[in-house]
């Protein structure tokens, strides 16, 4: 009898620690409802091709300098990642792209595998140098133009739609050492200069054209944490040669967005109507929130993503900054002249966002925060991946990028509501898994599930901000091929194909099967891209919803 009841009391106590282990687990996802989010986003949803638009672009994206290499051939000048990358202590164990994927040399193999992929559209961008060594200052190139001419001409053999990017981070070193490049306003002739070569070039073939890639981003790293050339900053920001963190971004950014500005201008006054192609701009943007249940909190939110964001397509689309960048900024924001708002408002034929993570956000007007985010040039705005000590996501390579599927949807649906439902493409979007403490085998990187699950969940929120009516009409995988990932050199590897550092040799990962089986398999949808700006009638339309509204 006593042994009955020593066992009914055992066991009442194991229910009573159970109730109370399960008490304290709901106690925590009320504390810290990221972690049903998290739990609820690797539950994987199928994804399949007939979830999207008829001729919806599905690609892959690169850049030149980041993959072609033939860094001084064929009459290729100097530009400022040559320079750059050539200083010991700016790069990860002093790696370049003098070579990189020498995809100057073996783009035809490049372009048999995006084939085998079974994508319909491919993201690239023209080498500035390559095509114009000395800007302005020397004679164009005709080895450039004709090796672009012949990629092009293979895309479209194969059916692939080339999707161009004009400058990607990249400019030759001249117009850096003659007058400043971006920091000039003299930099806006050499871009349009640039420009209207392409356009000339290459335009009766290409369908879609974005003028810049992320200024945004470009404006950060270049001229506030000095982690891009010409590498200016200012304390707290870093310790730079030359530099001013608080001043040199907006100074840049402006002269980014009139050069911009004034060759969608020219496209659309000489080459649109008879090549009728689309043109745009790349933004960089997270998507952020809020850091605390608080008000404060919830307008840093608001903040940052009108100090990122914002800071690219409200000049574009509405004629000027943002208004909180103008409250926080006053004098240092750059002001546009009536001229300048006439060809920047609606200077963009579609929106594009390269997107990769979520962030928190806090307030730095009324809390306390690091040096360096309490500052008019972040908005006041301290952001982090971290909250109470949970992360918001599984880890990447890069210490800043989470995996946050939700903050694909609620990004899209941000640009949705903010200007007005604006044709959308996504330029960007990958995934590179966190540095191992040992040494991987090659065997082991070509095994890369966690990448699939990524592009898997994001191409999920993706498809679900579709269906709740965001006009998005492109999704592109950053990257093809492992590749040069600027300050990070080689180290880190976002591509859906590993490259031999030694032997230069691609070979598909697992992920390269995976979207390959996304695009052949299911192909039930109509997947030619024959411009899918033309065929609706709402690419240029423009709300003209006053900035109150926004």
């Amino acid at each position: 009898m006593l042994l009955c009841f020593w066992s009914f009391q055992r066991n009442n106590m194991r229910l009573k620690i159970s109730q109370l282990f399960f008490f304290f687990f709901c106690i925590v996802l009320l504390l810290h409802p990221s972690l049903a989010q998290t739990t609820n986003e690797h539950e994987q949803e199928d994804v399949k091709r007939s979830q999207f638009p008829d001729g919806f672009l599905f690609g892959t994206s690169t850049s030149s300098y980041q993959i072609e290499g033939a860094y001084l051939e064929d009459g290729k000048g100097l530009n400022n990642w040559d320079v750059f990358t050539h200083i010991p202590g700016n790069i990860k164990n002093n790696d370049n792209g003098d070579i990189a994927d020498n995809h100057y040399h073996q783009f035809l193999e490049d372009i048999e595998l995006m084939q085998s992929l079974g994508v319909n559209a491919y993201r690239f961008s023209i080498s500035w140098s390559r095509i114009l060594p000395r800007g302005r200052f020397g004679e164009v190139n005709t080895r450039g133009i004709s090796f672009y001419n012949n990629l092009i001409d293979n895309l479209l053999l194969k059916g692939i739609e080339p999707f161009v990017t004009i400058h990607h981070h990249d400019i030759p070193q001249e117009l850096e050492d003659r007058y400043g490049s971006w920091l000039s306003p003299l930099m806006q002739e050499d871009f349009l200069y640039f420009a209207e070569i392409c356009f000339k070039s290459f335009g009766h073939k290409i369908k879609y054209w974005t003028t810049l890639n992320e200024p945004n981003l470009f404006a950060d790293m270049a001229y506030m944490r000095g982690w891009y050339p010409p590498g200016h900053c200012s304390p707290p920001f870093g310790n730079c040669s030359f530099g001013n963190s608080d001043v040199e971004p907006p100074t840049a950014m402006h002269n980014m967005l009139l050069a911009h500005a004034k060759a969608v201008k020219l496209y659309r006054q000489m080459f649109q109507p008879k090549q009728g192609g689309s043109i745009g701009i790349i933004a960089n943007t997270m998507m952020y929130e809020p850091h605390g249940d608080n008000e404060d909190d919830q307008k840093a939110v608001s903040r940052a993503l009108a100090f990122q964001l914002a800071w690219v397509f409200d000049p574009i689309v509405y004629g000027d900054y943002p208004p909180e960048m103008r409250h926080y900024l006053g004098s240092v924001l750059p002001r546009f002249s009536q001229e300048e708002i006439s060809i920047l408002k609606g200077s963009i034929d579609f929106i594009a966002i390269n997107h990769y993570s979520t962030l928190y956000a806090k307030d730095c007007i009324h809390s306390a925060c690091i040096p360096g985010w309490d500052r008019p040039i972040r908005g006041f705005v301290y952001t982090t991946g971290e909250r109470d000590g949970v992360l918001i996501g599984d880890r990447t390579a890069n210490p800043r990028f989470f995996v946050v599927p939700r903050g694909m949807e609620k990004i899209i649906n941000y640009v949705k509501e903010r200007y007005n439902n604006m044709p959308m493409i996504v330029t960007e979007n990958g995934f590179a898994p966190p540095p191992q403490q040992k040494q991987q085998h090659q065997q082991d990187l070509l095994q890369d599930a966690e990448r699939i699950n990524f592009h898997k969940s994001y191409l999920a929120a993706l498809a679900r901000a579709i269906r709740n009516g965001a006009d998005v009409r492109g999704y592109f995988v950053w990257s093809m091929i492992d590749n040069f990932e600027w300050i990070d050199g080689y180290s880190v590897r976002y591509g859906l194909y590993y490259v031999d550092r030694q032997t230069l040799k691609r070979m598909p990962k697992l992920s390269a099967k995976w979207y390959k089986n996304i695009l052949t398999v299911d192909a039930t949808s109509n997947s030619n891209s024959s411009n899918i700006f033309k065929r609706k009638n709402t690419m240029s339309t423009v709300s003209q919803a006053s900035k109150a509204e926004i």
